[in-house]
C-alpha cells in the first residue's frame, strides 16, 4: 500500500528509528545503523529492479499552487493497514507519522507529505532523549520558590517526539517613522546652574528584508510554547526526507499561511518599529508621532521542527512543557510553593526592617 512508507532494517527486517546522537537510522533489534542516503540508494536499486515501487517525485510545497486544492480537501479521520501487522490503524487528518499500537512498526503516512503537501525542509532531532532530564534540571534548578518534589519520577509523564510543522515566513517592510525628542544640557553662568532642553523632529525612512520568520502552523500545539522555544539554527535545515521522521510523531499543518500571517506581520512590524526607535537612541523622552510601515514581497515555506512534548501532574493541575529539539532548550509554567513564598516573603521583610531599625538606631 503506497499510502504507508515504512522504515525496515535491510539486515533484519525491524523497523529502523532515526537517532538524533549519530544521526543515522539504527536498528534496535540487531544493532544495524544506516545512513539516509544508504537506504534511499537501496530503495532506488529495488525500484530499478521491480522490487519496490517508486517513491514519489520532487515535488514541494508551494502555498500558491496548492491554496484551491487544500479548500476542496476532505479532513476525515483515515483508516489505514499496518503493512508489518495488517492491523487497522485510525489516523487523524493531521497526523504524517506514528507508531503502530499493535507492533509498535514505525508508520509514515505518505499521503500526507508527498506531492504539493511535502515540507520543504526540515530540522532533525538533535538532542538525544537521555539527556533531556539534564536539560529539565538544568530548567529548573534555579527557581527557589519551585516545590521540590514537582519533577520527581511518579510525577513525570512519557517525553514523546514530535516534528511540529511551521511556517516560515520571508518579506520586507519599507516606510517612515515621525518621532519627537528632546536633548538636554546642564550647564553653570556664573552664579547660576542652567538646564537648557532642545526640541528636535525626529523623521526616519527605511526599508529591511526579513527571512525565515517561524509560526507553528499546528492547533495542537500551545503557540506561547512554540514562540517561547525559539530560536532554532536554521544553518541545519536540510531536504525534507521522511526517513528523519522515523520513530516520531509528526504532525502535518492545520492552520494554513494566510491563518498564520497575522502573528508573522505582528512579530515583523514590531521588530521593524524598534530598528526605527533605536536610530533616535541620542535623544530623550522619544515620541512616535505618526509611523507608515508596509509588508510587502512576503513568500513562505513549510518546514518541521524537532520538539519534545512531556507533561507533569501536579497538585491536580497539568503542566505542559517543551523541549527544543536541536538545542535543548526547555519552556513551560512552573508552579510556585507557597511555603517557600511565604518564608522568601517574611525573610526579605525582616531583613528590611532590620536595616530600617539600624538606619534610625544611627540617627
Amino acid at each position: 500500500m503506497d499510502n504507508i512508507a515504512e522504515q525496515k532494517c535491510p539486515a533484519c527486517g525491524a523497523p529502523l528509528v532515526f537517532k538524533p546522537e549519530s544521526g543515522l537510522l539504527e536498528c534496535e533489534f540487531c544493532g544495524s545503523a544506516f545512513t539516509i542516503e544508504h537506504i534511499e540508494d537501496s530503495l532506488k536499486e529495488e525500484a530499478a529492479a521491480g522490487q519496490q515501487p517508486a517513491e514519489a517525485g520532487n515535488e514541494e510545497f508551494d502555498w500558491g499552487s496548492f491554496k484551491d486544492q487544500l479548500e476542496d480537501e476532505q479532513m476525515e479521520i483515515a483508516v489505514y493497514n499496518c503493512n508489518s501487522c495488517g492491523a487497522e490503524i485510525m489516523a487523524e487528518p493531521t497526523t504524517a507519522a506514528m507508531r503502530c499500537p499493535y507492533c509498535d512498526n514505525n508508520i509514515v503516512l505518505n499521503e500526507r507529505i508527498k506531492g504539493g503537501l511535502k515540507p520543504n525542509g526540515v530540522i532533525p532531532f538533535k538532542i538525544d532523549p537521555k539527556s533531556l532530564p539534564d536539560a529539565i534540571k538544568r530548567f529548573y534548578g534555579n527557581k527557589p520558590l519551585l516545590p521540590r518534589d514537582f519533577f520527581s519520577a511518579n510525577k513525570l509523564g512519557n517525553v514523546q517526539g514530535v516534528y511540529v510543522p511551521f511556517w516560515m515566513y520571508n518579506c520586507r517592510v519599507d516606510g517612515s517613522m515621525e518621532m519627537r525628542g528632546t536633548t538636554v544640557r546642564h550647564y553653570t553662568q556664573g552664579q547660576y546652574n542652567c538646564t537648557e532642553t532642545s526640541y528636535y523632529q525626529l523623521d526616519r525612512e527605511g526599508g529591511m528584508a526579513f527571512e525565515r520568520i517561524p509560526v507553528d502552523g499546528s492547533e495542537k500545539m500551545p503557540d506561547d510554547l512554540m514562540d517561547s522555544i525559539e530560536p532554532f539554527d536554521y544553518s541545519e535545515l536540510v531536504p525534507f526526507d521522511h526517513r528523519y521522521l522515523a520513530g516520531y510523531v509528526a504532525d502535518r499543518f492545520d492552520y494554513d499561511p494566510d491563518d498564520c500571517l497575522p502573528r508573522a506581520t505582528n512579530r515583523v512590524m514590531n521588530s521593524a518599529d524598534e530598528v526605527f526607535r533605536s536610530t533616535a537612541a541620542e535623544f530623550g523622552d522619544v515620541q512616535v508621532t505618526h509611523r507608515n510601515l508596509n509588508l510587502h514581497d512576503t513568500a513562505v515555506k513549510y518546514v518541521m521542527l524537532p520538539v519534545y512534548l512531556f507533561t507533569c501532574k501536579y497538585g491536580g493541575k497539568d503542566y505542559r512543557y517543551a523541549v527544543n529539539g536541536q538545542t535543548g532548550k526547555v519552556v513551560g509554567d512552573l508552579p510556585i510553593s507557597k511555603g517557600k513564598t511565604l518564608a522568601w516573603f517574611f525573610g526579605t521583610f525582616a531583613a528590611v526592617a532590620a536595616v530600617v531599625a539600624t538606619f534610625l538606631y544611627l540617627l
